[in-house]
């Protein structure tokens, strides 16, 4: 019977080996930026904004602490597409879809109340799942600002979060780094 060979340990615990931060650091930021820069090609190339705030502590979560309960891809497709129908929501229960978006006509009262209330709303129903993603508070207040509003940009903040979680799960798998399970146990 033949002896088992070794298999070498997974790229990112090789990085931690060493004495310094800088393997692990320089990993992450890496795969950030493969990451990030596809969606951006994706924007560019349809042009659509693929691109968006929330989507970059997404990645560093992915990267950055691939072990942790948020980082898995339920809490990450749970938790954006929350925050999206929860600013949904108060954008249009606060009649603000036909308003400036808050960063070009001013913040107003009401937006306050609708980012506020959406950013609650989203922690009330991903804290009662026990799923968190603290990015998906971001991707709350980019629609209850009404930054996002039309469907196109709305179905493409959907498109965006698959891919950086197809991509970023499948990077992490490749690499040989272990996530936390795909879903909660």
């Amino acid at each position: 019977m033949a002896a088992a060979v070794p298999m070498n340990p997974p790229l990112l615990k090789r990085l931690q080996s060493g004495r310094t931060a800088v393997g692990p650091a320089l990993y992450a930021a890496l795969l950030s930026l493969v990451v990030l820069a596809l969606a951006g090609a994706v924007g560019l190339a349809s042009h659509l904004p693929w691109l968006f705030p929330s989507l970059g502590p997404t990645v560093m979560l992915f990267f950055e602490s691939p072990e942790q309960p948020a980082s898995r891809p339920v809490n990450t497709l749970v938790g954006h597409l929350t925050g999206l129908a929860m600013g949904v929501m108060c954008l249009y229960g606060f009649s603000l879809e036909h308003t400036p978006p808050a960063p070009v006509g001013g913040l107003t009262g009401r937006y306050v109340l609708a980012a506020a209330l959406s950013v609650a709303l989203t922690t009330l129903v991903l804290t009662w799942l026990h799923l968190p993603h603290p990015p998906a508070g971001a991707t709350t207040l980019i629609v209850s600002l009404g930054i996002f509003q039309a469907p196109t940009q709305l179905l493409t903040m959907v498109g965006a979060v698959l891919l950086v979680t197809v991509v970023g799960w499948a990077l992490n798998l490749v690499l040989g780094t272990k996530p936390a399970p795909a879903t909660q146990s």
